[in-house]
């Protein structure tokens, strides 16, 4: 969500950047900041608040220079401040960076041992140390070597005086564009902000560097070794600019959750690195109360069936989770004891609304875990858990869930450790969620393969999806993407429901979608795929990486990374969403406006 604009060989680089930095606005942001190099000297400017904020200051202070760099950020521990802004001078080094640090506790603890100073909260400065005290020839050999140390989700920026027409880049499952310009270097978070300059563009892959100077865009992978890509032309329109060149909303989205992840766990792993740090007082809220009730509607009540199972099984807190529309006409026995854990992307979601204030007539606390600052939710909510998954154009939710239930396991995990949770179990939980953006972006480059089970299932009628504990969700989650944008009818079960019932509609080539990953119900649902098998049902399975044996018994199979049980929703939602979009797009829906359904809805 945060957003990285540079120039070089411009007159007016600080200027270009901030025109650049507008066009990324639609990422959301709480601070921002400009760097320039004149004549040997570092200058900088940085602002808390809107960019309105680092405008005025620049109109009244320019900054001079034919080099700059500049960043928009969304802070997510304590709050926005001109110290964690960005851009960070450490020495002759000045940088920007989108992503997360995970080892940052190891090199924090190393640079402070060597006497190091940190002037922010941020993991960034880390990089900015390690680039500043690493020796090299040039500052693509030392941003290079520094970065070999680092592992984590990333995309920087890096200038300094000693090359004032240089600035040097690297990618790490967090997106950077290159413009080719005649006497121009030009890089961005996203297309939109190069269009003003040039329609040449080169995309960087992962793992790797590049050289920008002015007219020069030069890539090198981790190692030294020269990549050669040639620029590709964009011919976009405004609105084509806007989806990132996708085609539709929906997908660019599915594509940018690896981002959005790493946005909402940015700033809240404590440094420990068994716990983390929330906002205000909400896991102390949470860990006080004996009972929960999670509520929602729509893909947030599948966030919530995910949310339960990790409070229960990482901090021992009874929980349930109703829809929202039910629970506020029904009488629910809430009050004082019960805390009350809304739901909801647009923060206005009627039906949660409604039940919220319910609950407040119940004298039942309120937290709510909302994506969007100060909608009616979060003023209602006593506290807010805020998801930063940034704007969702697309009426199905994608990214918008992902981070729901990541903001869910990170209430999970702080409040288990205030209720009995070990600090081992909690330090493996928490490096599996800095592993995670990586685990989607492996599962996005599998949209190929994809794409072709798309194809076996475009002609169907019908589908069923079964999952059973962690899986459950994903089977309701993915049933709902498939029947909400291609009007395929599918219905998502607990896979041990499938004798109760639905078993009756398996059929010769009738799809089954079945979450098979590892865990502790493993066995059983590798017994409910011979089930359908036994019935000719065509079995499409989601496993973890080198399942031969369920490789064996399925027609079409999805493989995802291995994972802690608990992340599971992560890892198999986003191959099913991508399984929906192909669908769809193959019967030719209007995917991102699909018929009879709106984005936010605000009336009952």
């Amino acid at each position: 969500m945060c957003g990285i604009v540079g120039i070089v060989g411009s007159a007016q680089a600080a200027i270009d950047v901030l025109d650049g930095l507008r066009r990324l606005e639609y990422r959301g942001y709480d601070s921002a900041g400009i760097a320039t190099i004149a004549a040997g000297v570092i200058h900088l400017h940085r602002r808390k608040g809107k960019l309105k904020e680092l405008a005025d200051l620049l109109r009244d202070q320019p900054l001079p220079g034919t080099i700059a760099i500049g960043h928009t950020r969304w802070a997510t521990h304590g709050k926005p401040s001109e110290e964690n802004a960005h851009p960070h001078r450490v020495d002759d080094v000045v940088l920007v960076h989108n992503g997360i640090i995970e080892n940052f506790l190891e090199l924090r603890a190393e640079l402070l041992a060597q006497g190091r100073d940190f002037g922010s909260e941020t993991d960034t400065e880390i990089v900015g140390h390690l680039i500043a005290t690493t020796p090299g020839a040039s500052l693509l050999t030392r941003v290079r070597l520094a970065l070999q140390r680092v592992r984590g989700a990333y995309a920087i920026a890096v200038i300094s005086p000693r090359e004032p027409d240089t600035i040097v880049v690297a990618k790490n499952a967090s997106p950077l564009v290159l413009g080719v310009a005649e006497g121009l270097g030009i890089i961005a978070s996203d297309i939109p902000a190069l269009l003003p300059y040039t329609r040449q563009v080169k995309v960087l892959e992962e793992g790797e560097l590049a050289v920008i100077r002015p007219g020069v865009a030069e890539i090198v992978t981790m190692s030294g070794a020269p990549v050669t890509r040639r620029a590709r032309t964009i011919d976009w329109s405004p609105v084509m600019a806007e989806k990132d060149g996708h085609k539709h909303f929906m997908h660019k989205e599915i594509f940018e959750q690896p981002r959005a992840v790493v946005d909402t766990l940015r700033g809240r792993l404590a440094a420990t690195g068994d716990d983390v740090t929330l906002e205000g007082d909400v896991v102390d809220v949470v860990a006080k109360h004996q009972r929960v009730m999670l509520t929602a509607c729509g893909t947030s009540y599948h966030a919530g069936l995910v949310g339960r199972l990790a409070l229960e099984e990482l901090a021992r807190v009874a929980c349930e989770v109703d829809l929202a529309s039910e629970l506020r006409y029904r009488h629910p026995l809430m009050g004082p004891e019960t805390l009350t854990l809304a739901i909801s992307q647009s923060g206005e979601t009627a039906d949660t609304l409604a039940a919220i204030k319910e609950a407040r007539v119940l004298r039942s606390p309120v937290l709510a875990v909302v994506n969007v600052l100060d909608s009616s939710i979060a003023r209602e909510a006593g506290h807010v858990l805020y998801t930063h998954a940034g704007p969702e154009i697309g009426v199905a939710s994608t990214k918008a869930f992902i981070t729901q239930v990541i903001a869910l396991y990170l209430l999970a995990i702080g409040v288990g450790r205030r209720r009995g949770l070990s600090a081992a179990r909690a330090a493996a939980l928490i490096d599996g969620l800095r592993r995670l953006p990586l685990c989607v972006e492996d599962v996005l480059h599998q949209e190929a393969r994809i794409l072709e089970i798309a194809t076996a299932v475009t002609q169907a009628r019908s589908a069923l999806y079964l999952g059973r504990g962690y899986g459950y969700p994903v089977a309701l989650e993915g049933a709902l993407k498939l029947k909400e944008i291609s009007y395929v009818h599918a219905e998502g079960y607990a896979a041990g429901e499938m004798k109760h019932g639905p078993i009756a509609l398996i059929e010769s080539g009738v799809p089954v979608v079945v979450v098979a990953t590892k865990g502790p119900l493993y066995d059983k649902i590798v017994a409910n795929i011979q089930e359908v098998r036994a019935r000719d049902g065509m079995v499409i399975a989601v496993v973890t990486r080198g399942d031969e044996h369920v490789a064996a018994l399925a027609e079409h199979v999805i493989e995802v990374p291995d994972v802690d049980p608990i992340f599971t929703p992560v890892v198999a939602t986003v191959p099913l969403q991508l399984l929906a979009y192909h669908v769809a797009d193959l019967r030719g829906t209007d995917i991102d406006q699909p018929r009879n359904l709106a984005k936010s809805v605000t009336v009952e």
